[in-house]
């Protein structure tokens, strides 16, 4: 009866690992737009989290500033997209798995 369960714990953590791998993937190819005052301040940045470009239109660039707080604004919010995405494929990686409260797969 032990056999059986380490076989079957064995064949779900290759499939894990198998979900993870093509998570990692996607995530490496992703790219989002983080957005400051209404999309004058953009930022792209990859699933990696590499800024990539920013964008910056005529009109935020008259409060030196304010442009300073549009940027960190604009990447916080790639930022916060790219942690959900990658919790949302993660937990789908690892759905059926039983792992313990607060673990964080690196990614």
């Amino acid at each position: 009866m032990m056999k059986g369960n380490i076989a079957g714990l064995m064949k779900q953590a290759q499939q894990m690992q198998e979900n993870m791998k093509r998570a990692q993937a996607e995530l490496e190819a992703l790219e989002v737009i983080g957005q400051a005052a209404g999309g004058s301040v953009k930022v792209t940045m990859t699933g990696k989290h590499a800024l990539k470009r920013v964008e910056i239109a005529d009109s935020a660039m008259d409060d030196k500033e304010m442009l300073e707080d549009l940027l960190v604004t604009a990447y916080a919010d790639a930022y916060r997209q790219i942690e959900q995405i990658s919790s949302q494929k993660m937990s789908g990686a690892t759905a059926g798995m039983p792992m313990p409260p607060g673990f964080k797969l690196p990614f």
